[in-house]
C-alpha cells in the first residue's frame, strides 16, 4: 500500500471501527476515485439507484475506496476521497464509508475481484421477492457464472447479510439480495458495473416475458449455458 503522508495518527474509533482517515492519497488512488465517483453517478443515471442508495468500492492494492454514507454522488468532490484497510479501518479521508461495508470488504476478502457494484435497481428487486434463482431467460447468465442466486433476507449493513451474500456469489460474479437489490464484482469498474447492468437487464426480460397472460417463457437448459460459457471464453478482441 502506498505510503501515507501528513497525521498519521490512529484511525480506529475505540471500538475496532473506522474512524478519522489520515494522510493523503496517491496519485492511483486519485485516478481510482475519480473513475469510482464517475460509476456511482452513472449509478443514478441510468436508474439502478435511487438518491444515496447503492454503494461502489474499488480496490487498489491493500487499500479500498468506497463511496462514503448518505452523501449525494453529485456533491463527491476529489478532496472526499474514502478509503479503508481490508479490516475496516480507514486510512483515507474523514467522509464515514458506506454502510455496506461489510459486503465489499467480504468480496475482496475472499475473491480476486477489484471492484464490485451494489445496487437496489427495480427489476432485480422485484425479482429477488418472487424466486430463489433467476431464470435462464437469457445466455448472459453465463456472462455471470451461471444461474444468478437469490442471497436470503439480512438487515443491511450486518456480517449476516454479507455472509449471505458471499454464499450466493460462489462461483458467480453477481447475484441478487433478496428485498434489496443487487451485487456484482469484477476486475475493473467497469466490467462489475457492466455485470450489474446486464443483471437488471435479465431481470426486467424475465418479469415482461412471464407477464404475459397464459404463456410460459421458454428457458434455456444448464446444458445450453455451459456451451455459452465456452464460447464466451474466446469473446472479445485479443490482446
Amino acid at each position: 500500500m502506498a505510503e501515507r503522508r501528513g497525521d498519521e495518527r490512529d484511525t480506529t474509533d475505540g471500538a475496532g471501527g473506522p474512524g478519522p482517515g489520515r494522510g493523503s492519497a496517491s496519485p492511483e488512488e486519485i485516478r481510482a476515485w475519480e473513475e469510482l465517483v464517475t460509476t456511482a453517478r452513472r449509478t443514478v443515471s441510468e436508474g439502478l439507484v435511487v438518491g444515496t442508495s447503492g454503494n461502489v468500492s474499488v480496490r487498489v492494492g491493500d487499500t479500498v475506496l468506497v463511496t462514503p454514507s448518505g452523501v449525494p454522488y453529485d456533491r463527491l468532490a476529489p478532496e472526499d476521497v474514502t478509503g479503508v484497510d481490508l479490516d475496516g479501518r480507514q486510512v483515507l479521508g474523514t467522509l464515514v464509508p458506506t454502510s455496506e461495508l461489510p459486503m465489499h470488504l467480504a468480496v475482496y476478502r475472499t475473491t480476486g475481484a477489484l471492484a464490485v457494484v451494489h445496487t437496489h435497481a427495480v427489476h432485480a428487486t422485484a425479482v429477488s421477492t418472487l424466486v430463489s434463482e433467476l431464470p435462464l431467460i437469457h445466455y448472459m447468465a453465463a456472462a455471470l457464472g451461471g444461474p444468478v442466486r437469490v442471497a436470503p433476507y439480512a438487515t443491511y449493513g450486518t456480517d449476516a447479510l454479507a455472509e449471505n451474500m458471499l454464499s450466493a456469489l460462489a462461483g458467480r460474479s453477481g447475484c441478487l439480495l433478496r428485498n434489496h437489490g443487487t451485487v456484482t464484482h469484477g476486475a475493473t469498474l467497469a466490467q462489475a458495473y457492466d455485470r450489474t447492468a446486464q443483471l437488471e437487464w435479465m431481470c426486467r426480460l424475465w418479469l415482461t416475458a412471464s407477464s404475459v397472460p397464459g404463456l410460459t417463457p421458454s428457458l434455456l437448459s444448464r446444458d445450453q449455458l455451459t456451451e455459452v460459457e465456452e464460447r464466451l471464453r474466446g469473446y472479445g478482441q485479443r490482446g
